[in-house]
């Protein structure tokens, strides 16, 4: 094992105790497309850590057309829980944002084929992380044309750390005011609307509403919060 593999092993892959089957997570993506817009995802990169005290994530172009953040968790989540942190970091940081243009990805252990860097079979590009002070430079083309140097990839994760239960459900708590959106689309809308982008597929959002509500794993004043915002749709 290389030393960019093993640091994607204790960033991003499950632990040995994980249950893979259970749809844990610890690895989360935040994507901004369409175009790849580093000042609007910079917004989050910084607020994460200012306003939530989270370790910087990692940032990635996706040799294809988005910026990427890369979260990483000390301890796996499951996926409902991980929904909520980014539906809740797009509306604070990303609220003038299209939400088709966000895509929030939790990694489960089945989609190893998403890990950064490797080549896009689409584009002939190379995914690669990058350094905070150079993201911006890939605004016109967020991707590398050739294989980024293993070791030069290393050096980029080997700085970052994990996010701790405890700093996780912090977090959570500041941001518990935007955890549940405020414009709701009606049910017949298209599913873009007011809903969450996971691995390329929209939630509308009574369905990600009714998933909070009966996430036993979720703090109760979020899965409340959920079930207030279901209203609407039982009248």
């Amino acid at each position: 094992m290389n030393r960019l593999q093993s640091e994607l092993h204790r960033l991003y892959l499950p632990h040995g105790g994980d249950d893979g089957a259970g749809e844990q997570v610890r690895a989360m993506v935040l994507a901004l497309a369409h175009p790849a817009d580093w000042a609007a995802l910079a917004a989050v990169w910084q607020g994460v850590q200012a306003d939530l005290a989270l370790p910087a994530a990692a940032i990635a172009v996706s040799g294809v057309d988005a910026y990427q953040l890369w979260f990483s968790l000390a301890a796996s989540v499951p996926v409902a829980q991980a929904q909520v942190f980014f539906e809740a970091l797009r509306l604070r940081y990303l609220g003038d944002v299209a939400p088709q243009r966000v895509r929030l990805m939790p990694l489960l252990p089945s989609t190893p084929g998403q890990m950064v860097p490797a080549l896009q079979e689409a584009t002939g590009h190379w995914s690669a992380f990058v350094a905070p002070d150079l993201a911006s430079i890939f605004a016109d083309g967020p991707w590398l044309d050739r294989q980024p140097n293993v070791d030069g990839q290393a050096d980029l994760l080997c700085r970052l750390q994990s996010i701790q239960p405890a700093a996780w459900e912090a977090a959570l708590s500041v941001l518990q005011p935007f955890v549940v959106p405020v414009k709701l689309a009606p049910a017949t809308s298209p599913a873009t609307k007011g809903s969450v982008i996971v691995g390329g597929a929209a939630l509308d959002a009574q369905r990600f509403l009714l998933k909070v509500m009966n996430d036993e794993a979720v703090e109760l004043p979020l899965r409340i919060d959920a079930a207030k915002a279901l209203l609407p749709y039982t009248a």
